[in-house]
C-alpha cells in the first residue's frame, strides 16, 4: 500500500470537530463545553480550514458562538458524542502523489459489550464513511477492525507507536493474535515499526489511549507523562513506557529521544458540581464524586504553526506553567497557546480527544 499516516506535526490541510452535546459527557446543557469548543475552533481557524460536524440541536450554538470565516465550515451529521479523533476519519497520504484519504475503522465505543463507554455508537461508527462522502475523499474501509484515532500515533516515516492496554483489550479485536494485528496497522498506517508500549494514563477509560501518555513531536523524538512521585498510581505505568522505549529505535533505525512531560501535580477529579450537570442514559458509563480524571498534558494539538496545550488551572497552576515551559523549549518553532481543559476533561478526553487532522 502506498498510503502512509503522516506525522502530526507536519503541515496539515484541515481540522475536524465534533460540537458537543451528549447529555452524559457535557453537564449543563454542554454549554460550557460548546464554549471551549468554540474557542479551541476559532483559534485553529486563524491557521487552517476547520470542518464542524453539527445536529440539528447544535448548528444554533455554533452559528453564534464560532467566528464569521470561510475557514469554518459546518457539516450535519448526526453522532453519538464528540470525540473526532476517535470516530472521524484517520487520513493517510499517497506516497507518490500526494492524495489524502480517509480510513474508517470499525468502532466501539471503545470496548463494545465487554467495557464499552455507552450502549449505543452506530451513527458513531458510521460517521468516518460519511464525512468523506459529503467532503470527497476517497475512504479505506478497515472491515471489522476495532480501532479508535488516538490509540495511534506516526512519526511520519514508519514508525507507529501503541499501548498493549489498549489495542490488545478484549474489547477491541481478541480474535486477533498481537502480531496480526501488529500487521494490520502497518497495512493500513503503511508503517514497517510498531514500538509497543505497556500502559497509558492511570484511569484512562479508553483502555489507555497512547495519545495520552506519549507522543511524537517530530522523528526520533517523544515527549512521555511523567511523575517522580512513586505512590502516585502513574508512576509505575510511566516507568514502563520509559523501560519499553530504552535504547528503542524507529524504523529509521534512530535511537527514540524521550522527554518526560510530568502530569498535573494534583490529581483532578470529579466535583459534586461537575456531577449535578451531567445527565447519564442506560448502558452509559457514570461518573462519582472524587473519581480521578486522566489529565495529562501530552493530549496536545498540533495546527501548522501552533501547538494547544490542555490546562487544569486552580492548584494546578504551577504545573500547567511547568508544562508550557517544557513544550515552548522543545517547540521553540511554534506558539505554544494554553487552552483551559476542565470542561472536556469531565467528558472523559482532552484537546487532542476532539480533534481530527487532515493533512496537507
Amino acid at each position: 500500500m502506498s498510503y502512509y499516516m503522516p506525522g502530526e506535526f507536519e503541515r496539515q490541510r484541515a481540522a475536524i470537530m465534533i460540537f458537543p452535546e451528549r447529555p452524559g459527557s457535557w453537564g449543563y446543557n454542554a454549554v460550557p463545553a460548546q464554549e471551549v469548543f468554540s474557542r479551541i475552533i476559532n483559534i485553529i481557524a486563524k491557521h487552517e480550514t476547520v470542518f464542524v460536524i453539527v445536529s440539528e440541536n447544535t448548528r444554533a450554538a455554533a452559528e453564534r458562538l464560532l467566528d464569521k470565516t470561510s475557514r469554518i465550515k459546518l457539516l450535519e451529521i448526526p453522532t453519538n458524542d464528540a470525540w473526532a479523533r476517535d470516530t472521524a476519519p484517520t487520513f493517510v497520504k499517497d506516497r507518490n502523489y500526494g492524495r489524502v484519504r480517509g480510513i474508517s475503522w470499525k468502532f466501539n465505543a471503545w470496548g463494545g459489550t465487554y467495557d464499552g463507554l455507552y450502549a449505543h455508537w452506530e451513527l458513531d461508527d458510521a460517521l468516518a464513511e460519511e464525512f468523506c462522502r459529503k467532503t470527497g475523499y476517497g475512504c479505506i474501509s478497515a472491515g471489522d477492525f476495532v480501532l479508535e484515532g488516538g490509540s495511534v500515533h506516526s512519526d511520519g516515516e514508519g514508525t507507529i507507536l501503541t499501548t498493549e492496554a489498549c489495542l490488545l483489550s478484549p474489547g477491541r479485536n481478541p480474535e486477533m493474535t498481537k502480531e496480526q494485528i501488529e500487521q494490520t496497522l502497518c497495512r493500513y498506517l503503511g508503517g514497517e515499526k510498531v514500538i509497543w508500549l505497556p500502559r497509558g494514563i492511570w484511569g484512562d477509560e479508553t483502555n489507555e489511549h497512547v495519545d495520552n501518555v506519549c507522543a511524537f513531536i517530530r522523528p526520533g523524538e517523544v515527549v512521555l507523562a511523567w511523575t517522580d512521585d512513586t505512590a502516585d498510581p502513574q508512576y509505575e505505568l510511566s516507568a514502563a513506557c520509559l523501560w519499553a522505549l530504552k535504547g528503542c529505535t524507529d524504523a529509521k533505525g534512530r535511537e527514540i529521544k524521550v522527554h518526560k512531560l510530568p502530569i498535573p501535580d494534583v490529581p483532578v477529579c470529579v466535583t459534586e458540581h461537575d456531577l449535578e450537570g451531567l445527565d447519564f442514559e442506560e448502558g452509559e458509563d457514570v461518573r462519582e464524586v472524587g473519581e480521578r480524571l486522566a489529565a495529562s498534558y501530552v493530549n496536545f494539538f498540533f495546527a501548522n504553526d501552533i501547538v494547544l496545550l490542555p490546562q487544569f488551572g486552580g492548584e494546578n497552576a504551577k504545573s500547567d506553567k511547568r508544562a508550557l515551559d517544557i513544550m515552548r523549549e522543545l517547540l521553540p518553532e511554534r506558539e505554544i497557546i494554553p487552552i483551559p481543559a476542565s470542561e472536556i476533561i469531565i467528558g472523559g478526553g482532552n484537546i487532542h480527544c476532539i480533534t481530527q487532522q487532515i493533512p496537507e
